[in-house]
């Protein structure tokens, strides 16, 4: 190291200092720095250890203390040198100051002139720190410096210009001794693991002293495999090639006792290599530097990705270069270029040296780089600053940030970085000239990127829409409409930005958005006010408002409604009346407010001017018809309407009012309010004017119906309303067409609340008015808002009063009326329950003595389960609805459950479609806020109301049954009960109760019993005997299939088992959906239905096949097609007949998933009639069979030659009761006796009878169908000869045909013909028949058996 100046001795004096006395050091004159420093040296421990035992007292410690010596002359430095290694160490304190124990003096940098400057160099076992070495080529080694040291520094060391003691090297090994290994040796503190651990130490110090900067060695354990000792050697130098030869000192030097294994020698992986990881924190896209440095000189280092399992080599992303400095240090250098994630983990840097192994390991994080920032950005070109800002997620420094931007319009801005947050912003200002017409409204992308110091890039996109204030266009033509009348206002921005648009009355109040409709263009915007039916309300100024953030453009329109009054609120008296042939009437047509109106009145095609009477704000408007002076003719009916004309020139006709002129002498009844009518006559009337209505200014709506009675008006039927009532239902239905519906609600349902428990004496007195209230409420719950917690409140005190015991005897008055009141309140009810919001979220619990109601609202995090309970002691009903926690954690956050559970609604709701069911139990109506994606269940219990007797099953009221009036639907609900309660699951949600079928078959009745055993025994017999008819058709059919009759039988034959089987094989699946009620296998149960319906059709249309065949065959003689159109021709119609009926039938029908049953896996009979997709084609092919039954008898009756008549007759008898017997199982006539047991109520001889037929179907197949074929019989026993039927054979030939099993003489075949009224034989064709006759018999009997 070139160093200018003097001379320089440094060295180090190594000391032993009691802290009890004081050091008195008197050398300052000659060593101008003196450092002492006191630390405790790694390097020196053991030597410190020995030196601790030679010092008694207790407190001493050591201190290295550094000196540094100038001289102005050098000769001075050979003899200081001398001298101080002539010294006899330790040299102790003199007696009177015993201050310190000098323990050693060493020489560790000597500094010497040359030439102009002064070079220093380190003494042997020193150096200069190695982190302060330069590295360089360029760097020129001075002549007398020793090689492999370092002679040029990057500066000087940080503690003055002194070499450091060089740093040790530790070896580690082991060796096995070939002892047994005794407990001992694991007890350092033992007498055995003293006594081994010295005589081994003494041993190694001797046998590795050869090596070169030797220091010390240590046995470090002892471990069982005999006994194999780890022990560390401390050394300067490594020095691999003396190894071998200390190693075999080694063995010399110890006992023999030991018996050491000379061939054990083994080097053990050391971790003193130096790793370091640049940068310190590592962003993806870094490049990365990884450096091992070992005091070891070897450049065979290796470098290893532990996640990967495998050595790392160079390559694109991966460089690695290692040297040898000063051969003194191996520095190994990994670099990872554009560093990904997946090279995040550990890392091993390991050297080699002969038999020594220095590894290291260092894990490494690879941190991808966040960007926060907000993506979108509307800016408004006003001049006004606008910030956008992007920060790291890692506080760091970062080497620059970068903002990029991308568009059709370039507005540029001003960035500006935050270093103590890691945040750049980027400040920019938009004015109308940047945002010219066409452009406002574009969206320029924004990018900031961030940039380390070691490459790595992240950015972040945000897009920025730039917007000009908006201006509106609005319909430029007046409006002027009248009430009743539609009528729309247009509103176009020629902006497409906004981030709001809303409509607003001249009085401020925004209008609900269910009456205008908002689109957004590439470069407009338009918004859209549509009122199908203007009222009054409607008449003002509208203002159209689009709003982008604090930016509002307005424009407004005015709107004129006229006074218009509609069909519906014009009263008319009389809705129909009777005169005689000569006589007169007197019209009224009556509106609630006094109006500028020009009114007319229209009979026939003839116009009358109308007189006015006002009475208060009503005005009346009456006309008197006069018979003879208008009508030619009697008796004639006449429709006379009136006109109602505003000052718009617009008008509207009331409805119709029928006068019936009828001859005077018919006339019995007579009232001066009612009119006059003939016997019988029935005739509606106003309540308003009939004897009921009090005074105008209470006006009563509804209407009454008069019965001419002998010669007196009764009263029919009365739905009149009361005027509070009534005052309501009108209000109500012009809140429906308000403009601020959403506002006036709230106050209304709170008076109809009031109103309708003061009036509940009149409620329950008046259909009429009962039937307003429910129609009330259905009104309002159409009102698209959310309902609050109050107005819920005030919907079920309302429904809780209608609901009342005294009441349900009206209820069933509006019942008898054929209305469906009690399905549209429950409707109601549901509609404001799925409105219901909290504000709080939870919901309030409300109870009354006819309705009650509780909720849950789902809050996000872990929702727990759904589960209400409902108690009415007052009815004796009590029911809980549970939805588990895996089906409520499926909903949207915020979601309302809301149950609403009725004690008295069962009675007022309709029967089932048969009217002999009836609910007997709560009525639970359960709805969510939300739409439901997922697959929901819901669980319920009722009480089992055992006293009415029936079976309990669990229903839901189904709106869209019954022309939509509604009714009890089962479908996806199960029932158990179990006990005193019946529990419910269903797969959906609506009103939910219990239905109890007294007339319902108990399923564990001797006729389900009996029937199920017949099924199921006969399908093991059918499917046996279908498998077994496959394998005989395929054992014989080269014999059986030698003509193309014979050919094209067995076709059929074989397809017809193999449909029943697979369609035997799908009932079956199809009943076990059914039996175990496998919730979510609806899929499999249409799947099952449809494969069924087809295998079943396709038994059918291959027996029709057959009967057309054998059709063919008798009738068609002279005519004969080719085997391949046969074959065609049979599996057309065998297999696509069915295919084209079955999938017709699943796609008109499953869509709206009526396809199955309710409660089985077949076709649908209550909903779709599909069931006749099979029973029709069915029933047509079995009236085919059986016409060509008739035909195939008729021919085989015809006499043959030589018969005498009484024989002939005999043989027709077998003849006709043989077909039938054969024909009837093969050709599906026994499916006849199933058209009974489509209709309900059928007897259950049906029933039995067709299920015997059918479940032994396939045991029919193969014995009429195979095995009593004579040709197969005569396969089967060519095929399976034995001995005696060998020989049986033989006979049977000698008479020159054979017997088959089933043929009339053999013993089995003549129990059939007992059965069959015959004995003894019978021959089809006599030698006497034609050629032609005989062919055309012989392919007739082939068929029939």
């Amino acid at each position: 190291m070139k160093h200018p100046g003097r001379t320089t001795l440094c060295f180090v004096i190594l000391v032993i200092y009691s802290s009890q006395v004081t050091a008195t050091w008197n050398i300052e004159s000659t060593v101008p720095p003196l450092n002492l420093q006191e630390h405790e040296l790694a390097r020196e421990e053991p030597l410190r250890q020995k030196r601790a035992v030679a010092t008694s007292h207790p407190t001493a410690k050591e201190y290295t203390v550094d000196i540094e010596i100038s001289f102005e002359n050098a000769s001075f430095l050979d003899p200081i040198k001398a001298y101080l290694n002539s010294l006899s160490f330790p040299i102790q304190g003199n007696d009177t100051d015993p201050a310190a124990n000098i323990l050693s003096i060493e020489v560790t940098t000597v500094c010497r002139p040359t030439g102009n400057e002064i070079w220093c160099s380190c003494e042997s076992g020193y150096r200069w720190p190695q982190e302060q070495c330069l590295h360089n080529l360029t760097c020129q080694e001075h002549d007398n410096a020793p090689a492999g040291r370092c002679n040029c520094l990057k500066g000087l060391p940080p503690n003055g210009p002194f070499c450091q003691l060089q740093r040790d090297i530790t070896l580690r090994m082991s060796v096995r001794l070939n002892v047994g290994f005794q407990e001992d040796l694991r007890n350092t503190s033992s007498a055995l693991y003293r006594s081994y651990k010295t005589d081994l130490e003494t041993a190694f110090r001797k046998g590795y002293s050869i090596l070169p900067g030797f220091k010390l060695v240590t046995v470090t354990g002892f471990r069982p495999g005999s006994v194999v000792v780890a022990y560390e050697i401390r050394t300067t130098t490594p020095s691999p090639g003396l190894i071998p030869r200390a190693n075999e000192l080694v063995t010399q030097n110890l006992n023999q006792t030991y018996k050491m294994d000379f061939t054990s020698f083994q080097a053990v992986t050391s971790n003193e290599t130096r790793f370091f990881v640049t940068p310190e924190i590592i962003f993806e896209g870094d490049t990365v530097t990884l450096v091992c440095e070992n005091d070891v000189p070897s450049s065979n280092v290796s470098w290893h990705h532990v996640g990967r399992h495998a050595n790392i080599q160079n390559g694109s992303r991966f460089w690695v270069y290692t040297t040898v400095l000063n051969n003194l240090t191996s520095v190994s250098r990994l670099t990872v270029f554009n560093i990904t994630l997946g090279d995040a983990g550990e890392y091993i840097c390991k050297l080699t040296m002969d038999i020594f192994e220095y590894e290291s390991r260092k894990k490494i994080n690879v941190t991808p780089i966040r960007i926060f920032a907000i993506e979108y950005v509307k800016v408004t070109c006003d001049n006004s600053p606008v910030s956008l800002n992007c920060c790291s997620e890692i506080n760091v420094n970062w080497s620059k940030v970068e903002w990029k931007q991308e568009g059709e319009i370039t507005i540029p801005g001003i960035s500006e970085a935050d270093s103590e947050s890691s945040c750049s912003r980027y400040t920019l200002k938009a004015d109308g000239s940047q945002c010219p017409s066409g452009s406002a409204g574009r969206t320029v992308t924004y990018t900031c990127e961030f940039i380390s110091f070691h490459g790595a890039r992240g950015s972040k996109n945000i897009e920025v829409t730039f917007t000009s204030v908006a201006n509106l266009t609005i319909t430029p033509d007046p409006i002027s409409v009248s009430e009743g009348q539609n009528f729309s206002i247009k509103c176009i921005s020629d902006v497409s930005n906004y981030d709001e648009v809303y409509w607003k009355t001249s009085a401020g109040i925004k209008i609900h958005q269910r009456f205008y409709t908002t689109r957004r263009y590439a470069d407009k915007a338009e918004s859209v006010l549509t009122v199908r039916s203007a009222t009054r309300e409607w008449n003002g100024t509208y203002q159209c408002i689009f709003r982008y953030r604090k930016s509002y453009s307005v424009t407004t329109k005015d709107v004129t409604v006229h006074p218009l009054p509609q069909e519906s609120n014009i009263m008319v008296d009389p809705l129909e009346a009777s005169i005689p042939c000569t006589g007169s009437h007197r019209f009224r047509c009556c509106v609630e407010e006094d109006e500028d109106y020009k009114v007319t009145f229209q009979v026939d095609t003839l116009t009358f001017p109308a007189a006015k009477e006002v009475h208060g704000k009503q005005a009346c408007y009456t006309f008197n018809f006069m018979a003879k002076s208008i009508v030619s003719w009697c008796p004639k009916h006449v429709n006379v309407f009136c006109h109602f004309t505003n000052a718009a020139n617009n008008s509207v006709r009331s409805r119709s009012m029928k006068l019936n002129l009828v001859p005077g002498e018919n006339i019995t009844c007579r009232d001066p309010i009612i009119g006059v009518g003939e016997p019988g006559k029935v005739i509606p009337k106003l309540c308003r004017f009939s004897n009921l209505s009090s005074s105008p200014a209470s006006p009563v709506g509804g209407v009454m119906t008069y019965k001419c009675v002998g010669s007196q008006w009764e009263v029919k039927k009365s739905d009149c309303i009361s005027a509070p009532i009534n005052s309501l239902l009108q209000l109500a239905k012009a809140l429906s067409k308000s403009p601020t519906q959403d506002k006036k609600l709230p106050t209304y349902l709170k008076d109809l609340s009031v109103s309708t428990d003061r009036v509940a004496h009149e409620v329950s007195s008046s259909p009429g008015n009962l039937g307003a209230i429910v129609n009330i409420l259905d009104l309002l719950s159409t009102v698209p808002i959310q309902v609050n917690s109050e107005m819920m409140v005030n919907v079920l005190s309302t429904v809780n009063v209608i609901l009342n015991k005294p009441i349900l005897s009206t209820w069933k008055v509006l019942q008898q009326q054929q209305t469906n009141h009690s399905s549209q309140l429950l409707d109601s009810v549901e509609r404001f329950s799925r409105a219901l919001r909290s504000e709080d979220s939870t919901v309030l619990p409300i109870s009354h003595t006819n309705v009650q109601m509780r909720g849950m609202v789902i809050k996000s995090g872990s929702p727990k389960p759904y589960k209400q309970e409902f108690v009415f002691s007052d009815s004796d009903l009590w029911g809980d609805v549970t939805i588990d926690e895996c089906h409520v954690e499926n909903l949207q956050p915020d979601t309302s459950i809301v149950t609403v559970a009725f004690p008295t609604l069962k009675t007022i709701l309709a029967q089932d479609t048969q009217g002999k069911n009836f609910a007997n139990s709560l009525v639970m109506t359960t709805t969510v806020s939300h739409k439901i994606t997922a697959p929901f269940r819901i669980s319920m219990t009722f009480k089992n109301n055992k006293s009415l007797g029936g079976k309990p099953q669990c229903v839901f009221w189904n709106f869209s049954l019954a022309n939509y009036t509604g009714g009890w639907d089962s479908s996806g609900c199960y029932t158990k009960v179990d006990g005193d309660s019946v529990s419910c699951s269903c797969d959906h949600l609506t009103s939910f109760s219990i239905l109890m079928s007294p007339d319902s078959p108990d399923p564990d009745s001797l006729l389900k019993i009996l029937l199920d055993i017949i099924s199921y025994i006969g399908l093991c017999f059918s499917i046996l005997s279908l498998a077994a008819c496959l394998v005989v058709e395929a054992v014989v059919w080269k014999s059986v299939t030698k003509n193309r009759t014979s050919y094209m039988r067995h076709i059929c034959i074989v397809n017809i088992a193999a449909s029943l089987l697979v369609a035997d094989i799908w009932f079956i699946v199809a009943s076990t959906i059914r039996d175990h009620h496998y919730v979510l296998n609806e899929t499999a149960c249409v799947a099952a239905t449809f494969f069924i319906h087809f295998f079943y059709l396709s038994v059918f249309f291959w027996m029709l096949t057959l009967g057309l065949m054998l059709f063919y065959r008798l009738v068609f003689i002279l005519h004969d097609s080719s085997k391949s159109i046969q074959k065609t021709i049979a599996f057309s119609l065998g297999y696509g007949c069915p295919l084209i009926i079955s999938v017709i039938t699943v796609g008109a029908t499953q869509p709206r998933e009526v396809y199955t049953r309710k409660n089985a896996c077949w076709l649908n009979w209550e909903d779709t009639k599909a069931l006749l997709a099979f029973v029709i084609p069915a029933l047509i092919i079995v009236v085919v069979n059986m016409t060509i039954t008739v035909v195939v008898i008729t021919k085989i009756l015809r006499p043959s030659i030589g018969d005498k008549p009484n024989k002939q007759e005999k043989n027709s008898l077998f003849q006709i009761t043989k077909s039938i017997g054969v024909l009837t199982p093969l050709l599906g006539l026994t499916w006849g006796f199933g058209l009974a047991t489509v209709f309900q109520g059928s007897s259950a001889v049906f029933h039995i009878v067709f299920t015997l037929l059918n479940a032994f179907q396939g045991l029919f197949i193969l014995l009429f169908g195979c095995l009593w074929d004579q040709k197969v019989q005569e396969a089967l026993l060519k095929k399976f000869s034995l001995s005696r039927w060998s020989s049986q054979h033989s006979k049977s030939t000698s008479l020159g045909s054979t017997t088959p099993v089933f043929s009339m003489s053999s013993p089995i075949s003549r129990r059939f013909n007992n059965l069959f009224g015959k004995t003894g034989t019978y021959n089809v064709s006599t030698p006497e028949t034609t050629s032609s006759s005989l062919e055309n018999t012989s392919s007739a009997y082939s068929l029939l058996n």
